[in-house]
């Protein structure tokens, strides 16, 4: 339904997952004979789980280890990994910068050149721990060096951007063409993102094997305020899950729908397969882990953005491990640990067998499911009063706290266009 803006505007209205609510069916399940697996091209796996293509989150370690856990991890091939054979250091010294140079001094390190052996030496570093093997680059980059990545073992590929279209218009420049470039690829690929109906329809007529369904819902991400464009999420995958039945009705090939961010706990989660996901990509959850690249801290592919940064370097709460975090067990109450084991029981309690059915879900709007009743978790920031808390708070030292002045970053430089 929509709604009058002014007399010359209409709008609909959206909704987040905190907006909604999964209702019970009449029946429940055992949780052990829930099946949570998906498939994406001839790959199939047990966790509907990706890791983001973040450099505080993948690492070619971290890949290795969310991979054997049953997920898949997305490492950023236009990021410190490829850009530095010493990424840690990198790593480090990001993690160290003061809150008021934290931006600008990421533009400098991120202007280090992409480095092509880097490329191929990345891929081969996870490939060599003998997990599917997934990657990401910008449509302005993917003709590059996407050659690099699969003569290295590549094995999924992630075209990703702040929002990727299947109709890129260009006068000043060559447009990817995706549909084109994805039937010469040869092997699946991932585009996004995007928050509608018409524009997850048109990536899923390119040929892609997944759609990303997010723009701007991330912990990390400005977009939404630098840009003012953006639609919450649970609305977004709903949308693009009902663009998904109309391609199958037109061609017969189901494509895959990932709900790509503004996802915090196991419940979270759970929304996002009830409105229509297969899987779901998550980023700051993990930037928690002990193993995490960060550090300690999170932030996106935009944050570094030479002219228009649409991103923050947050910090994290490093409190558990990746396994802990993805699927248990959990030693807090507050849903942000064993994600998988709370969608399971989730399907379960409600009913659904497979994510399949659990598209089906019935939901209702429900803006008060997270306060009713909670006055006093909510007074205590304990349970479902801490929502929020995994960022920034409790880490035992203060968020973006000076570093020691032997640490202090070199002069600033202007970012360059």
């Amino acid at each position: 339904m929509e709604i009058e803006i002014g007399r010359g505007k209409k709008a609909r209205r959206a909704y987040g997952f905190d907006d909604i609510a999964i209702v019970p069916s009449r029946r429940t399940r055992d949780p052990d004979d829930v099946d949570v697996t998906w498939k994406l091209g001839p790959y199939r796996f047990e966790l509907p789980l990706l890791a983001s293509a973040m450099d505080g989150v993948v690492s070619p370690r971290t890949a290795g280890i969310i991979g054997k856990l049953g997920g898949l991890a997305v490492l950023n091939l236009e990021g410190i990994f490829t850009r530095y054979e010493d990424a840690e250091a990198q790593l480090a010294r990001i993690a160290r910068l003061p809150k008021d140079v934290a931006t600008r001094e990421m533009q400098r390190i991120y202007q280090e050149p992409i480095k092509p052996e880097l490329i191929a030496q990345r891929v081969r570093e996870i490939k060599a721990q003998g997990v599917v093997t997934a990657a990401s680059l910008t449509p302005q980059r993917v003709e590059k060096h996407y050659e690099l990545a699969l003569e290295a073992g590549l094995d999924i590929l992630v075209i990703q951007g702040t929002v990727v279209s299947a109709e890129h218009v260009s006068m000043h420049s060559h447009a990817l063409n995706l549909k084109e470039f994805i039937r010469e690829v040869g092997v699946p690929v991932i585009v996004g993102g995007c928050a509608s109906y018409h524009t997850g329809l048109h990536l899923m007529r390119t040929g892609a094997a997944g759609v990303l369904v997010g723009v701007g819902p991330g912990a990390a991400c400005t977009t939404r305020g630098v840009l003012g464009v953006g639609v919450p999420q649970a609305t977004a995958i709903a949308d693009v899950a009902g663009a998904r039945s109309t391609h199958m009705l037109e061609t017969g090939e189901y494509v895959q729908v990932i709900a790509d961010g503004g996802m915090r706990t196991g419940g979270d989660v759970s929304k996002a397969i009830a409105c229509g996901a297969d899987a779901v990509m998550i980023g700051s959850p993990l930037a928690r882990a002990h193993e995490a690249p960060g550090q300690g801290y999170h932030w996106g592919m935009a944050t570094f953005h030479p002219t228009l940064p649409r991103g923050a370097r947050v910090q994290t709460v490093q409190n558990g491990t990746l396994e802990e975090i993805i699927s248990g067990p959990a030693h807090e109450n507050d849903g942000t640990f064993n994600l998988m084991g709370g969608l399971r029981t989730s399907m379960a309690t409600c009913g659904y067998q497979d994510i399949a059915e659990f598209n089906r879900a019935e939901l209702m709007i429900a803006p008060a499911l997270q306060t009713e009743g909670k006055a006093l978790q909510t007074a205590q920031q304990v349970g479902m009063g801490s929502r929020g808390a995994a960022v920034g708070a409790h880490s035992g030292k203060p968020a973006d706290s000076a570093p020691d002045a032997s640490l202090s970053p070199p002069e600033l430089a202007e970012a360059h266009a």
